[in-house]
């Protein structure tokens, strides 16, 4: 008795055979891995300060750096000496202010770089940036 099939045109039956070999697998796997997830852990986290340190905000700094370069400390002119003074009294402060820079649009990029790097040599930190008025 010989079976005779037709190949000539395309098959209308799903193999099913692969789907249930994934099946099997992903059965076993989510067998294997249930128990492991159903541990505790223990996670020692921070307890809050109930009484946390009173902070009093500082008003900022403002920094100006007009289009010649010229240093304005709080609307005071002052040179890189003097801003280098100035830092060097902020960095001896247990509390910092906050530098804003406000540099004007066509001021060169090395008069902002000086400010940055003596800032960065007396670990200042709160350093931002504003709109030049």
């Amino acid at each position: 008795m010989a079976f005779t099939t037709k190949t000539s045109g395309p098959m209308s039956e799903i193999n099913v055979t692969p789907l249930v070999d994934v099946m099997l697998v992903l059965l076993i796997i989510f067998m294997i891995t249930a128990p492991v997830l159903a541990h505790k852990i223990q996670v020692d986290l921070p307890q809050p300060n109930p009484n946390p340190p009173p902070s009093t905000p500082l008003d900022p700094i403002n920094l100006k750096i007009d289009q010649s370069g010229a240093f304005y400390w709080n609307d005071t002119p002052v040179d890189e000496l003097g801003l280098k003074a100035q830092l060097a009294v902020i960095a001896q402060q247990s509390n910092q202010p906050e530098i804003q820079i406000a540099a004007a649009d066509a001021v060169a990029y090395q008069y902002v770089a000086i400010v940055l790097a003596d800032a960065k040599s007396y670990n200042l930190t709160k350093i931002g940036f504003n709109e030049a008025n």
